[in-house]
C-alpha cells in the first residue's frame, strides 16, 4: 500500500471509536533501539490530544487523539527528500516536510527517520515542539 493512501486510511479511521489501525514500520539496524526508546519517552498528551491505542500494537508507532497525530518510527527515508533539500530546525530536530503530502513530516536523525502525521486541525510546529524533546533522547 502506498504511504499517502495509508495516511488517508488512517484518518478515515479516525471516526470509528476504537484503535486506530496504522502499519507499523520495520526499522533495522541502529533504528530499532533507537525507536524502542522512544516510544517510552513519548507525551501522554501532544498539542493538547490524548495519547490513544493503535491497532496492530507495535512500539514503533503512536496515536493521539481520534488519529489527529500519528507518529511512526524507522520508517525509510523520505523518497522525494533530495540531499540538497533544507529541513525546518524545531528545539534541535530537522524536519523534512513532504512538499506533496503537507500533513507529513519526517524527522531526519543519524538513527532513524520518524514520520509524524499532523491533522489540520493541528497547528504542525505545536505538534513538533512537542516532539523534539522525546525524539531527540531517544535518537540522540
Amino acid at each position: 500500500m502506498k504511504r499517502g493512501v495509508a495516511i488517508l486510511a488512517l484518518f478515515l479511521l479516525a471516526g470509528c471509536g476504537g484503535a486506530v489501525q496504522v502499519e507499523p514500520p520495520v526499522p533495522e539496524g541502529e533504528a530499532v533501539a533507537a525507536c524502542t526508546k522512544l516510544s517510552g519517552l513519548l507525551p501522554q498528551k501532544v498539542d493538547g490530544a490524548g495519547r490513544m491505542a493503535s491497532t496492530p500494537e507495535s512500539p514503533y508507532v503512536a496515536v493521539w487523539g481520534s488519529a489527529e497525530i500519528a507518529l511512526r518510527c524507522g520508517v525509510p527515508r523520505p523518497a522525494r527528500m533530495a540531499a540538497t533539500d533544507q529541513l525546518a530546525e524545531l528545539d534541535g530536530v530537522g524536519w523534512f516536510a513532504d512538499p506533496s503530502a503537507p500533513t507529513l513530516f519526517t524527522a531526519v536523525t543519524d538513527t532513524a527517520y520518524v514520520e509524524v502525521t499532523i491533522a489540520k486541525t493541528h497547528e504542525a510546529t505545536s505538534v513538533l515542539i512537542d516532539l523534539a524533546e522525546p525524539i531527540k533522547k531517544a535518537t540522540g
